[in-house]
C-alpha cells in the first residue's frame, strides 16, 4: 500500500480515538467508569501515531516537517467533524476558516514538490 495513504489511515484512526478518549470522556464520563481502560488505550493510540509519522516521513524522503503539518491538519479536520457528530456543535465562521486553513496545509504538503 502507498505509504502516504497508510500515513493518512493511521493518523485518521489515531485522531478519532484520541478525540473519543479525551472529549468523549466529557460526554460519556468514561474516565471515571473505566480509568484503566482509558489509560490503556493510550498505548495503541501512540502506536498509531508512530506508524503514521513513520509512513509520512518515508513518503517525504526523510523530511519530518510534512508529517507534523499533515498530522496537525488531520487533527483539525477530525476534531471539527467529531465535534459536530458527538456534541452537535455548529460550525462557526471561525471554525470553518480554520478547517479551510487545515485543508490548505494538506494541499501544500501533498502537492507542492
Amino acid at each position: 500500500m502507498n505509504k502516504l495513504l497508510l500515513g493518512f489511515i493511521y493518523g485518521f484512526i489515531a485522531q478519532v480515538l484520541t478525540f473519543l478518549q479525551l472529549q468523549g470522556n466529557i460526554k460519556y464520563n468514561w474516565y471515571h467508569k473505566y480509568p484503566i481502560i482509558m489509560l490503556g488505550i493510550a498505548v495503541p493510540i501512540s502506536w498509531l501515531y508512530i506508524k503514521s509519522v513513520e509512513a509520512f516521513v518515508h513518503s517525504f524522503n526523510g523530511e519530518i516537517w510534512p508529517s507534523r503539518l499533515i498530522g496537525f491538519a488531520i487533527g483539525i479536520i477530525v476534531f471539527a467533524s467529531m465535534s459536530i457528530i458527538l456534541f452537535k456543535e455548529p460550525i462557526t465562521t471561525k471554525t470553518f476558516i480554520c478547517v479551510i486553513f487545515a485543508m490548505c496545509i494538506l494541499g501544500v504538503q501533498i502537492f507542492w514538490k
